[in-house]
């Protein structure tokens, strides 16, 4: 295996040549990226969003790219320029992730803010003097409350440019009485479990027992914090909590056609003064329905019961389900044809079969009730249809494909690991969100699971550190009047302490004139991930063929654009900007992704989860799944290791994602977010399976196994702990833990591993180099 380098852009001029793997020098800070056959660039691929053309100052104190990023970071000032560079406009938005550094939080009696448009005081505004401040979006001159003249930070008076709300593009104000409707809602918990035959034999109950158990105590919420259990088949059975009762009491709803609540008082109880109830439910569930044949669901009427006894308070349903709901509205029927799974035409089904789960979905998010779907399925369960639950009231979709406690451990040990983690996140409770921009630019489309209740504010009946929303933007009129434009994105919300708070993030790049600036600042991996946002509505509403040949295009419109518009060279090779040399490469990533690919078998719940995950996940982990990482273990040094915390954290190369750079003497890691894959070659030295996996050999090391936290036992070497430090390291900063799937050279399992090699040949697209030929034919016509 050679060490990351980069890639590279063949030139065509002999196509019937494959590109060589060597390395050229670093050609990244030339305008445009052309090279000829056999050459690459020796750049690492871009881990971070650009530095926008800011002064020092202004850099210093913008919004971090973890939590506002824009496709473009140098923004064109009219939309006649943007059409030009074929680029979409569209922020990339993390609004309530958890935060690395200390997050100022503001109390003021008067929370500043622009008399015309709202927003938000923040860095970016102009102090005319300590009196007057002029808003850094509809640009109105705004006066200064004799309040703001005190700083509680420096505790002086006469700085209003000094205040934190000014120092600082991520702020949270502690919210006034002008910000509710009502009085704060106390922390609502309800689960909503299938006991059918098929959910008893799977086993995930009794799991989800054990974890809610240990957890009950780290819920997010103080001492108003309530808890209900509503459990279902082909009936509906409530459960009265009620302090003061000598056991839980079960109350079964068999009428699924006309649902009702018998009881309002006892079936959501605070979850302090009836937790002794509460364990001695959980700790009976898995035998209370152990022997139960009943095998219908029943999961439209229950989700109904739900909704009525969540109405009065609003709050998080939490929803599993292990097969396609039978009885009842919101009844489903197989739609998925295995034979057309690796189907290379239309793939049907993508959109919902029925528009009950969305209507009831809107009904929730109306009460402020946001709907988490887990989905434990060992067969097709229509997840096009049931996600509208989650999609439109802001809620999060867990898949788990062939889930069971006994044959699939892997699935087992990451439904453990995502439900703790779920049990025990922070979140934020009758949310909304108003996102604003500079005079002249504005809203097109939100993606994402929510509700649009505006052209600009967003319903978010929950909010949760894990979930991202994507925003298409466009040019309504020239920015001639600024050299700035700025986003602002304020989320208002109930904390689960009964807190009203406001989160604010503003955002600040420049206006250019120049084309060639614009290419400048793209952002290859932000334009990337809009781009797959799009495709995914496409698909629903187009068709897959449709969307993927829209993806290629925007390839092609870009070689061409930059070639007529900015580039003066006249070679027929390959000519892009130099930020978006991986332009190419992400979308040939994204077509062999499971949610757009074709020609591979590909379950229809998967794929259509796969697109959630587009919809909903940050962009860091949206890479991954895309693009994994690719590392090579066995040679792993501490030769340019971090130092964090007193530890040692080694830092591999990055590899090409082709079989060329593995060998069968190493063993290479393969990060794809979610999951991690340990490939171990046949001929892999005795001293790392020793060392590292804990085997004398080859031979005696399973086929394929599964690890929770690392590679091997812990294992006293120092290849084991420099192995050990890595993994903990890429763990660390992601929300989910990802299970680690040990596979050898040999073994079946292999197969999963090489088809996210994307830069090779395989049923699901062309290899990379016959890629950018197609591109290249394309833009010549």
């Amino acid at each position: 295996a050679q060490p990351y380098s980069g890639y590279g852009y063949p030139s065509m001029e002999a196509p019937t040549s494959a590109p060589s793997t060597n390395t050229s020098p670093d050609t990244s800070n030339s305008e445009a990226s052309q090279l000829g056959a056999g050459e690459e660039p020796a750049a690492p691929r871009p881990l971070e969003a650009p530095e926008p053309n800011l002064s020092p100052e202004l850099k210093k104190v913008n919004c971090s790219p973890e939590t506002f990023r824009c496709t473009l970071t140098s923004i064109p000032q009219t939309q006649a320029l943007l059409n030009k560079a074929r680029l979409p406009l569209g922020l990339l938005l993390h609004p309530f992730r958890d935060l690395q550094v200390r997050l100022p939080v503001i109390t003021s009696n008067t929370i500043v803010r622009c008399r015309t448009c709202r927003t938000y005081i923040n860095p970016f505004v102009t102090f005319l003097d300590q009196r007057r401040w002029k808003c850094n979006l509809c640009y109105r001159v705004n006066d200064v409350p004799d309040e703001f003249m005190y700083n509680p930070v420096t505790r002086s008076y006469g700085e209003p440019h000094r205040r934190p709300e000014v120092q600082n593009s991520t702020v949270e104000f502690i919210a006034s009485s002008d910000y509710m409707l009502r009085p704060p809602q106390p922390a609502v918990y309800l689960f909503v479990l299938d006991v059918s035959h098929n959910a008893v034999e799977s086993g995930y109950l009794k799991y989800f027992c054990d974890s809610l158990l240990e957890n009950l105590d780290k819920l997010p919420g103080n001492g108003r914090c309530r808890v209900g259990f509503l459990t279902f088949d082909s009936t509906i059975h409530f459960y009265n909590l009620q302090n003061g009762l000598s056991q839980p009491q079960m109350l079964v709803v068999s009428d699924i056609h006309d649902v009702f609540i018998p009881s309002h008082d006892n079936l959501m109880v605070n979850l302090k003064e009836s937790k002794e109830l509460v364990k001695e439910l959980l700790a009976a569930l898995p035998s209370m329905f152990a022997h139960t044949r009943e095998s219908q669901s029943a999961l439209g009427p229950a989700l109904q019961a739900a909704f009525k006894l969540m109405t009065p308070t609003g709050g998080r349903v939490s929803v599993f389900q292990t097969q396609l709901p039978t009885l009842g509205a919101g009844l489903l029927q197989s739609r998925e044809d295995p034979n057309q799974r690796s189907s290379t035409k239309a793939v049907q089904h993508l959109g919902p079969a029925t528009d009950f789960y969305k209507k009831l979905a809107l009904d929730c998010s109306g009460q402020q009730i946001g709907v988490d779907l887990f989905l434990l399925s060992s067969q097709y369960s229509d997840l096009s249809s049931l996600a509208c639950m989650s999609k439109f009231s802001a809620g999060s979709v867990f898949y788990y494909p062939s889930f069971h406690h006994v044959h699939n451990p892997a699935q087992l040990e990451k439904f453990q690991r995502d439900l703790e983690r779920y049990l025990t996140r922070k979140i934020g409770f009758e949310a909304v969100m108003r996102i604003r921009c500079t005079k002249g630019l504005s809203i097109h489309t939100f993606h994402g699971n929510l509700f649009v209740r505006s052209t600009d504010m967003l319903s978010l009946a929950n909010v949760n550190p894990d979930s991202a929303f994507a925003v298409q933007m466009s040019i309504e009129d020239s920015l001639a009047d600024s050299s700035l434009a700025c986003f602002q994105a304020a989320l208002l919300y109930t904390s689960s302490k009964g807190k009203r708070r406001i989160r604010v993030h503003t955002l600040c790049l420049p206006v250019v004139t120049q084309l060639s600036e614009v290419y400048a600042g793209a952002d290859v991996q932000a334009i990337t991930c809009l781009l797959a946002n799009m495709a995914i509505d496409r698909s629903v509403s187009s068709g897959l063929p449709d969307a993927r040949d829209a993806l290629v295009n925007a390839v092609v419109d870009l070689v061409g654009a930059y070639r007529t518009s900015v580039s003066n060279l006249q070679q027929n090779g390959l000519v892009l900007p130099s930020a978006m040399r991986l332009f190419p490469l992400y979308i040939l990533a994204l077509l062999k992704q499971k949610a757009l690919r074709t020609g591979t078998s590909t379950r229809l719940d998967e794929r259509v989860f796969a697109m959630c995950q587009f919809k909903t996940e940050p962009l860091p982990q949206l890479m991954r799944l895309m693009h994994p990482d690719l590392y090579r273990l066995d040679t792993i040094s501490d030769q340019g290791a971090l130092h964090l915390n007193d530890v040692i954290v080694p830092q591999p190369q990055l590899l090409h994602l082709s079989s060329e750079r593995l060998s069968r003497d190493g063993t290479f890691l393969l990060d794809c977010g979610s999951v991690l894959f340990v490939w171990v070659g046949r001929a892999c030295s005795d001293v790392f399976l020793r060392d590292v996996l804990g085997v004398h050999d080859y031979a005696s090391l399973p086929p394929s196994m599964v690890s929770p936290h690392t590679l091997g036992p812990l294992l006293d070497t120092p290849l084991s702990e420099r192995i050990r430090a890595f993994l903990d390291w890429l763990q660390e900063n992601r929300a989910f833990s990802c299970p680690l799937h040990v596979i050898r050279d040999d073994a079946s399992a292999k197969a999963t591993f090489f088809q996210h090699l994307v830069e090779d040949s395989s049923e699901s697209g062309p290899s990379y180099y016959d890629f950018l030929q197609q591109i290249l034919l394309q833009e010549c016509r």
